[in-house]
């Protein structure tokens, strides 16, 4: 594509641009040139006072119990290149962003603020890859590219029962946008539980043109033993029963192998790493959390898992599904599978032609909580 301050990498940083670099925040609403700062009244105007303007006076905003707040309504063509945002006095699960292109009245993006950031259980856990960072403490990264040709708008909705306050930066560039660059776009969904056999849809109903750019899932496991057994299928352009696209466990998706756990292949050898579920970030693919029973109230285990397809994008035509087993193991001696009953939330990334289809409707608050 040609060159337009879009999708700018170290292989191009040093070339110039005529993209206009503007940011959104509680201290420049608009992102106008040269009206940032200019606060006299924010929420921390106490903070401030006997500094006059210009001394951070509204460095974030406080969105009430049912409200929904305009994070951004940007005007033009361009793109966002980077938000930043770290929530407080909230439950993430009940923050829902949303974000509409172009005037659709049909989001392109709708879901729960944490999960969006690849953190699903309503605990920090540094994530440290290309497309999204978690850094300390609780800030919340993405640097998915986001074109738009005519308007951006950005919300976020406070389906809790306490005052929220939201920080946030939105950077984005005002430039001419190719005409082969698709829409963003992000879905949520969570089933819990599973019903026995059945097979976890990570997004179904996609129409149009584009290409799967990633996965995060928040995976609880409502049982003893392992859980990752299950294959990940993409349904491309009119495939029926099979996908054109099956892989071969749920830890190779995510970029892993033999469960997570670097001991498991060696408990026989003397001297070997110990088993057990490792952690890890890497640009593409990552396991940035697990949560650990206590042997008290805490009693399941839980997992925090992305895949970004960043280098390998996957192309549809026309439409795309994709689902997920969960399938771990029986204990008996016949070694065979067992389909799981689990708590499974996922989000879904790709970049699509407008128009958006509608995305089924998002659960409710008692539902979509983490408990």
């Amino acid at each position: 594509m040609s060159f337009s301050g879009l999708g700018m990498h170290l292989g191009n940083l040093s070339r110039l641009s005529n993209a206009k670099s503007r940011s959104i925040s509680p201290e420049n609403f608009s992102g106008a040139k040269g009206q940032g700062g200019m606060s006299t009244d924010g929420p921390a105007a106490r903070a401030a006072r006997g500094l006059g303007q210009g001394w951070k006076v509204s460095p974030y905003v406080l969105i009430e119990p049912g409200e929904t707040f305009e994070l951004a309504n940007i005007e033009g063509e361009g793109a966002i290149q980077q938000i930043w945002m770290t929530l407080a006095r909230c439950r993430w699960r009940h923050s829902i962003l949303r974000m509409y292109w172009d005037d659709q009245e049909q989001p392109a993006v709708e879901c729960p603020a944490g999960d969006f950031f690849a953190c699903g259980w309503e605990r920090y856990a540094r994530v440290s890859s290309l497309a999204v960072c978690v850094n300390p403490g609780r800030a919340f990264n993405s640097y998915w590219e986001m074109p738009f040709r005519r308007r951006a708008r950005l919300t976020i909705e406070n389906l809790g029962q306490e005052q929220m306050s939201v920080y946030y930066q939105i950077n984005y560039v005002l430039t001419d946008v190719p005409e082969d660059a698709a829409y963003f776009h992000a879905q949520f969904r969570r089933v819990n539980p599973l019903p026995y056999k059945d097979v976890y849809t990570i997004v179904d109903g996609i129409q149009g043109r584009g290409h799967y750019a990633g996965t995060y899932m928040a995976w609880g496991v409502n049982n003893a033993g392992w859980w990752g057994e299950g294959e990940i299928k993409f349904f491309l352009d009119g495939d029926g029963e099979f996908p054109t696209i099956c892989g071969t466990g749920t830890e190779d998706y995510f970029c892993g192998a033999y469960n997570f756990d670097p001991g498991v292949m060696e408990r026989n050898r003397p001297g070997g790493p110990p088993s057990g579920y490792e952690e890890f970030n890497s640009p593409y693919a990552g396991l940035p959390q697990v949560i650990r029973p206590d042997g008290v109230y805490q009693s399941q285990q839980r997992f925090g898992l992305y895949r970004w397809h960043i280098p390998d994008p996957i192309r549809f035509e026309e439409d795309l599904r994709v689902t997920i087993q969960a399938l771990g193991w029986r204990t008996d001696k016949e070694r065979r599978y067992l389909p799981l009953q689990d708590d499974i939330a996922s989000v879904a990334f790709w970049y699509q032609t407008l128009p958006t289809a509608p995305f089924p409707a998002l659960p409710d608050r008692d539902q979509l909580e983490v408990i």
